[in-house]
């Protein structure tokens, strides 16, 4: 078994840290149980997986999903650019044509 730590918030610390002192038992143990519950089945495990993808986009998923962010934000900057030069263009020819005008 491999030893790693990690950070719970607050109320989920204290719930299992709760749970391994009713039962007498390192919190470890708790974590260890509640993982080989929540994947004993291939559909919690699946579910856990869908879950997680959406969450937290694996690295490849989460650079396409930047890029297209990018992309939409160039393409919404462009069509910006191109009203407010259209928009110069209309009050330039109306300024033009009041010139005109006798």
């Amino acid at each position: 078994m491999s030893s790693f730590s990690i950070s719970l918030p607050a109320k989920w610390d204290e719930f299992l840290k709760g749970l391994a002192d009713d039962h007498d038992i390192d919190v470890s143990k708790v974590i260890v149980g509640l993982c080989e519950w929540a994947f004993s089945s291939p559909e919690y495990k699946m579910q856990f997986e869908v879950w997680l993808d959406k969450a937290y986009p694996s690295k490849g998923q989460a650079e396409d999903k930047a890029s297209e962010k990018g992309e939409e934000e160039t393409e919404a900057e462009e069509e910006n650019e191109d009203e407010a030069e259209e928009e110069a263009h209309e009050d330039r020819d109306y300024s033009e044509d009041r010139d005109l005008k006798p």
